[in-house]
């Protein structure tokens, strides 16, 4: 950041160093820790410009890092993946790059289409799995998607399927029916097994700000994430706010999406982040 190159780390340092974060989706909150933590290691240690940016960096490294939710070792198949996030923030798109990718890796996936509320979700989803060449378990527009997900598990059973990625409906408008359906396809998954889902991932959007943190809150209220898909992560997004997420809900990022491809996905890696949030 050239906002470093200057003789004197002053209160101008810090006013503008607590816009620009704002700026970059940090949040209000997370922005005041971030600056308090690195101005009184500043003081502490006598920093030079370039000293504070390398401290700064470090904090929000250190927020980043949180350690992916252990797995049970014996998982019996299959695996269930319940994807969540709301309409429009790539959803459907990173479900197809994580089904690409454990077909890549060599394991069998089905995905199942318990967005039932929009015709234009379910017939999305079928386009998705027939450019990864993978089954799609669906109902008609309106059914519940509790039956959707009962009858996707009992097919990836008895097709000895590795994995099952559930996509689910993402209208956030009308908050409490939608959280109330995810609840239900979480409890039909643990019937199936007392453990699933066993990984339940919001998708969020990079480009969405402040929004995003209230997302995260609601989703992770409602079905527990264990991890973030960061989808849209190209271009001028510069998805800040995972700082945010990471700091008051203690939720890690665990991948990345950077492009249209469904080779397009990283896992998230904190310092190279940092430094593109940063540069």
């Amino acid at each position: 950041m050239s906002l470093f190159d200057r003789a004197a780390i002053d209160d101008e340092l810090w006013d503008e160093l607590e816009e620009l974060l704002i700026s970059a989706d940090v949040g209000v909150a997370t922005t005041a820790k971030l600056i308090d933590k690195v101005k009184q290691k500043a003081a502490e240690e006598k920093l030079d410009g370039s000293q504070v940016s390398a401290a700064l960096k470090e904090e929000m490294v250190r927020i980043l890092s949180l350690p992916p939710r252990e797995e049970s070792p014996d998982i019996s198949p299959p695996k269930v993946i319940l994807a969540v996030g709301v309409n429009g923030s790539g959803k459907t798109t990173s479900i197809a790059k994580l089904a690409y990718n454990l077909k890549k890796e060599g394991q069998s996936v089905l995905l199942a289409a318990a967005d039932t509320f929009r015709a234009a979700a379910i017939d999305q989803l079928k386009r998705q799995g027939e450019r990864v060449g993978v089954d799609v378990v669906a109902h008609q527009p309106g059914a519940d998607p509790g039956a959707v997900v009962y009858d996707a598990l009992q097919a990836a059973r008895s097709r000895q399927i590795d994995n099952v990625i559930i996509d689910t409906a993402g209208r956030l408008h009308t908050k409490y029916n939608l959280m109330e359906e995810l609840k239900k396809v979480r409890r039909v998954a643990a019937k199936a097994d007392a453990a699933a889902p066993h990984e339940v991932i919001l998708v969020l959007d990079a480009t969405t700000g402040q929004n995003g943190l209230t997302q995260a809150k609601y989703f992770t209220e409602a079905v527990g994430v264990t991890g973030i898909f960061l989808a849209k992560l190209d271009g001028t997004a510069r998805g800040g706010i995972v700082l945010a997420i990471c700091d008051e809900l203690a939720v890690p990022i665990r991948l990345i999406g950077v492009g249209e491809g469904l080779g397009d996905m990283v896992n998230f890696d904190a310092e190279a982040f940092v430094d593109a949030l940063c540069s």
